[in-house]
């Protein structure tokens, strides 16, 4: 199978080596990986901001740069939910609405597609795993907790094969961080108010590292612990898999 690697723009600049750790462990797998070099932000921002209307040229680049893979698979859900449901082109219509249906957040992929069992990782350490909003309601990566309904969660499963890695119990599993992307602009306050109480659920309950599936939640909560000087790191989830 031939993938492309799709790194959203905030990955790229400030996170690389999530991008890289996507990279090696999709190899691990003995997957064909391409990265397309004129790839370039997918328009969420601008969407999420109400300017969709201006989005039409990351549209079409997108297009152009991933019609020709089997899959696309990219380590950010927010970015692949955005794709997912507001990928559209003026030139290409039909290979927009097949793109749509081929592009995958990375566990997604490594749990629905590749159906991996068994991973060869090691990182001894305590781990609170965030669901982000997007991964969590939009891609359906775990369960929410409000539903009556059989619990799973792939990003736990993946986590549960790593060597040495103890996954630590939340007070409330699923509670948004308050990112939002522009929401953390817009109302910064209520943003910060509710960035510290996910950031509190994990240190209270123990954990050294705080990891997900959306870089964009891990940063946010990143200069949260970073402000209160806390030793609780974040890292992606793709850097756990693949560490050695």
């Amino acid at each position: 199978m031939r993938v492309g690697l799709f790194i959203p723009c905030y990955v790229d600049q400030f996170y690389p080596n999530a991008a890289i750790a996507t990279l090696q462990l999709l190899e691990k797998f003995g997957v064909d990986v391409v990265f397309p070099k004129k790839q370039t932000c997918c328009g969420q921002p601008m969407a999420n901001s109400g300017f969709s209307h201006l989005t039409g040229d990351c549209d079409e680049l997108f297009v152009e740069n991933f019609a020709e893979f089997d899959y696309i698979v990219c380590p950010s859900g927010s970015c692949v939910l955005h794709v997912k449901d507001h990928l559209h082109s003026a030139k290409h219509p039909e290979k927009a609405k097949e793109i749509r249906t081929r592009v995958y957040e990375l566990v997604e992929f490594l749990t629905d597609v590749l159906e991996v069992k068994e991973l060869k990782a090691k990182f001894p350490h305590k781990v609170g795993i965030h669901q982000s909003c997007h991964g969590l309601r939009g891609l359906k990566l775990s369960q929410m907790s409000e539903l009556v309904a059989p619990e799973f969660s792939k990003p736990e499963a993946l986590l549960n094969m790593v060597d040495g890695l103890e996954l630590i119990n939340l007070t409330r599993v699923d509670e948004c961080c308050g990112f939002g992307g522009t929401f953390c602009v817009a109302e910064e306050a209520v943003s910060s108010k509710m960035g510290k109480d996910r950031v509190a659920d994990h240190v209270n309950n123990g954990a050294e590292y705080i990891t997900g599936a959306d870089l964009s939640c891990l940063m946010h909560m990143e200069g949260i612990l970073k402000r209160q000087k806390s030793n609780v790191k974040v890292i992606h989830i793709a850097e756990i898999l693949n560490a050695e």
